[in-house]
């Protein structure tokens, strides 16, 4: 799952403090990297409960009504859509599955412990498998609504896996490329070929992957597939009804809700608010409350601001949570709001990506790594060096099942040593001052200007030529644009050899991680790397039995960057979070790596 809003430091290919998914602390494991803020780890869905029943269990001293607001601080400008088979950011992922579109399976938080627990949500369980995982069982729960009050079949869950498929390929509207591009177009029966309801070559014609008989679904595999549970908790394994109400890109304005809340206004990208959805049945759902009466997040907010709020503890902020902090006010918050001020342990890590087709040199691509100003780019672009940034190793974050720390470079962990990357580049023949780095930085945020200006020193200090270009919107517009596209992103995307991305787990397991980053063509694979012993690699992991499949991630993930080295670790991300006095049930969800939205609640 990719963070939606880049960083400063995207400067050069890294991505902000934003919300992540799951795991350890963001650094080496080893706990709390500050004594100031609350710490709150939990692990990340590991755990599974086939035999879940709702209503949820309810929260103590929780009590109903008022209205929660979450400010969102620029430049997290929030979901374009929410279109639940679009979801794929963080951002909207978490606001969305917690309250308002449901799944197959889902996550509920052990209040206790924290950790997120695996449970079954509009199915009756966690699905069957069959022997090999190359078909899954799932029966629909009875009494299931939308908000209108017409009732939720299994048609319509197969409708929507019918519509996973689609990777924006569709005429009528845009299509509605999401996660699903990345599992159910890679594991699905012929996913290969089948591009969902709405492409030319498919309109009109039936899925057979998905077959349904009553409450019954059956979803086939074009290959094993045992991660199939946790890929049933996105909404893009949940139902959409049938027609032309949920044409793209009109049905992501409103779509019908099936959660506890349903959208009484949307702005895409800047304002969302929920109110209660009348339709829902607590007793079906094992995971969500609906304590507050009202939801309303704002987006693309004024970092300054926000604090400024939340620091203040005037009447405004008692009902107010906001899911990030600037660097320069997190002293201040320490002392002003003491535990509610929260870091939260995430799963994503953040990446500089090295055009394969254009730094083709090993040796370049190290020196790069040596170059890189790690804590002063981070603290330039308004990181809390230690708390929301860490130190990076492996590809695979903290809290990933057989996950090794390792060093990629020589059997060293790179930092930055400007000296190094000069005996590099001379190693691989290149005079000081004759290669240029390209890269863009996002142009509207003196953030980005100040961690681009760190990177830019720190790359001629090393004997790089730095040529930073600017761009107005989001960077992953350049980072996977079509190389022989016409728009300024696809220009851009030519001109750079330096690009990046920030992930998150989709869930514990790094099929979620290294495969969408690393498998040729993936589209999140912004370094284009593509080695057919490394794709063959992955797809042999996924036959193992289970409990050898951690330890052969892990050896991927060494052999990927030891050999090849695509890409380079620019740090591994943790929340930093404040809530209003009056703001019960706050709680990191390490499964997301968001607020858990699903149990907050406002004090009397």
């Amino acid at each position: 799952m990719r963070l939606r809003k880049p960083l400063a430091v995207a400067a050069a290919g890294a991505l902000a403090l934003s919300l992540a998914a799951c795991g350890s602390n963001g650094g080496s494991g080893d706990g709390n990297g500050d004594d100031g803020a609350k710490y709150q780890e939990g692990l990340s869905g590991a755990d599974k409960d086939p035999t879940a029943k709702g209503p949820a269990q309810p929260i103590p001293n929780a009590v109903k009504g008022g209205t929660v607001t979450v400010l969102l601080p620029s430049p997290d400008t929030g979901p374009a859509t929410l279109d639940p088979t679009a979801g794929w950011s963080v951002t909207g992922n978490s606001i969305q599955q917690d309250l308002v579109n449901r799944s197959l399976t889902t996550f509920k938080q052990d209040p206790e412990t924290g950790n997120m627990i695996l449970v079954p949500d509009l199915a009756t369980d966690l699905g069957t498998p069959n022997k090999d995982f190359t078909e899954w069982k799932f029966t629909l729960k009875d009494g299931i609504k939308y908000d209108n009050g017409k009732p939720v079949t299994a048609e319509d869950i197969k409708f929507g896996i019918m519509r996973s498929f689609d990777g924006n390929n569709g005429t009528e509207g845009g299509g509605v490329a999401g996660a699903g591009t990345e599992y159910s177009a890679k594991y699905f029966l012929d996913g290969d070929k089948y591009n969902g309801p709405y492409d030319k070559s498919t309109k009109g014609q039936d899925y057979e992957g998905v077959t349904v008989e009553g409450n019954d679904i059956t979803i086939k595999m074009s290959q094993p597939f045992p991660d199939m549970d946790y890929w049933g908790s996105f909404m893009a394994m949940g139902p959409i009804p049938q027609g032309n109400v949920s044409n793209p890109p009109g049905y992501g304005n409103k779509p019908w809700a099936t959660g506890p809340y349903k959208v009484e206004s949307f702005q895409p990208e800047k304002e969302l608010t929920l109110v209660r959805n009348d339709q829902w049945d607590p007793a079906t759902d094992p995971a969500r409350h609906n304590y507050p009466d009202k939801w309303v997040f704002k987006f693309d907010q004024d970092a300054q601001t926000t604090d400024a709020l939340m620091l203040s503890n005037n009447e405004a902020s008692k009902t107010t949570l906001t899911t990030s902090v600037l660097a320069e006010n997190y002293s201040d918050a320490k002392s002003k709001v003491g535990d509610r001020l929260v870091q939260g342990s995430t799963m994503c890590t953040a990446f500089t990506t090295f055009d394969m087709d254009k730094i083709t040199d090993l040796k370049v691509r190290q020196a790069i790594a040596y170059a890189y100003p790690y804590e002063d780019a981070w603290a330039a672009a308004g990181e809390v060096v230690g708390v929301t940034r860490t130190m990076g190793d492996a590809i695979l974050p903290p809290g990933t099942a057989g996950r090794e720390s390792y060093g990629p470079i020589n059997g060293e962990k790179p930092s930055h040593d400007p000296e190094k990357a000069k005996e590099l580049l001379k190693e691989a023949g290149i005079e000081p001052g004759t290669y240029k780095l390209t890269w863009v930085y996002t142009a509207n945020d003196p953030q980005a200007a100040a961690g681009k200006n760190q990177v830019a020193r720190a790359y001629k200090e090393a004997g790089f030529v730095p040529n930073p270009l600017p761009y107005d919107g989001s960077l992953y517009d350049v980072w996977t644009a079509p190389k022989d596209g016409k728009d300024t992103a696809a220009r851009l995307n030519r001109a750079t050899n330096l690009d990046g991305v920030a992930w998150c787990s989709d869930w514990p397991s790094a099929l979620t991680f290294i495969p969408a980053l690393l498998r040729s063509g993936a589209t999140y694979n912004t370094s284009g790397f593509s080695e057919k012993s490394i794709d063959d690699k992955m797809s042999e992991i996924t036959t193992m039995p289970l409990e050898e499949q951690p330890k052969a991630w892990a050896e991927l993930d060494k052999e990927i960057e030891t050999k090849y080295y695509p890409m380079m670790n620019t740090g591994y991300i943790n929340n930093l979070m404040i809530y209003g006095e009056k703001i019960g049930g706050f709680m990191n969800d390490p499964a997301m790596g968001a607020p858990n939205y699903r149990d907050i609640y406002v004090m009397k």
